[in-house]
């Protein structure tokens, strides 16, 4: 990492994942990994949500060299959020030690799951300069957010925003599992309008991603990269609950692309726009945006990541200069 570094801020969700005193054991491990590497890291825990935002945002004005989120994706999606919503906020690098249900980041990262693992991995990385995604509901335009891995409009939307959050709480990811199967059969997977790349296309489901990976096994936009300035854009047209679930095992099996209903292609931009009445429903990393009508945008060089050394192959044109 840049020898410049030399403080950095660790903003910790307690309550992400399985928490609690044996992650602060953890966390007091990688702060010595880190100290070793001439990196003094203070610990700034946050106790509700939109704390993480609030916290990244002073990281530029407390001079911070770093910020290092340990959470899952909710709780690195605030971090992103304050750090790139801020003006100059983007030139404080990001760096993640995964500590929740899913961290998309981290298995797109190739970071080990242990904690201090992990920060073995990110003193040796290095700074790339990558794209963020920005969501923003046209009718309510100041609830806009960045995402770092993947949003999407349809059931998974509707998930998101049903998803109970204490049983969320106390099985992590099987919660979204649940909701889903429930979802499967009474939501009415009503089509919405999609404009992107000069097409037209009415969908259920829309996956924009900036990542390979989407949620617990499953890989969708297996074509997306974080080092590119665009989307990987997954549809599907049918409106059958049965059928969808039919795609899971072809999903599984790395057999999605060519499926009938299937549509995959990339850009820079795309607007869902809602078709009936009944409302369709819009997320980001995982958490709960608005309702359509959504544009989902690419902003180029947005943030500073960390990424560790088996990134040192990835494009070098999205390289920082030190």
């Amino acid at each position: 990492m840049n020898a410049e570094i030399q403080n950095a801020l660790l903003i910790h969700n307690p309550n992400a994942g399985n928490g609690g005193s044996g992650r602060r054991t953890m966390l007091d491990e990688a702060r010595r990994i880190f100290a070793s590497s001439g990196i003094q890291t203070d610990l700034a825990e946050t106790t509700k949500a939109g704390d993480a935002t609030e916290i990244a945002q002073r990281a530029h004005t407390e001079g911070r060299h770093l910020v290092i989120a340990c959470g899952g994706d909710g709780t690195l999606n605030e971090v992103v959020n304050g750090l790139a919503g801020q003006q100059n906020g983007h030139r404080v690098p990001l760096a993640l030690l995964p500590g929740g249900t899913a961290n998309i980041l981290a298995k797109e990262l190739n970071l080990p799951w242990d904690i201090p693992s992990a920060a073995e991995k990110l003193v040796r990385g290095e700074i790339k300069e990558i794209a963020l995604g920005m969501a923003t509901p046209l009718k309510e335009p100041a609830k806009k957010k960045y995402f770092l891995s993947v949003a999407g409009a349809g059931p998974d939307g509707m998930i998101v925003y049903s998803i109970d959050l204490d049983l969320k709480a106390r099985v992590g990811i099987l919660a979204y599992w649940w909701q889903g199967a429930y979802e499967a059969f009474r939501y009415k997977f009503q089509h919405f309008r999609i404009t992107s790349a000069g097409k037209e296309l009415d969908a259920s489901l829309v996956v924009v991603g900036r990542t390979k990976n989407y949620g617990g096994p499953f890989k969708i936009t297996t074509d997306a990269d974080l080092y590119e300035d665009k989307f990987e854009l997954m549809a599907l047209t049918t409106q059958s609950g049965f059928r969808y679930l039919s795609y899971l095992p072809t999903l599984w099996m790395g057999k999605l692309r060519g499926a009938e209903g299937v549509h995959f292609w990339k850009a820079d931009s795309i607007v869902c726009d809602q078709l009936g009445e009944n409302p369709v429903y819009a997320q980001v990393d995982g958490e709960a945006l608005a309702r359509l009508p959504v544009e989902f945008k690419i902003v180029p060089r947005a943030l500073k990541l960390v990424v560790p050394p088996s990134g040192k192959n990835l494009p070098s044109s999205a390289a920082t200069k030190s």
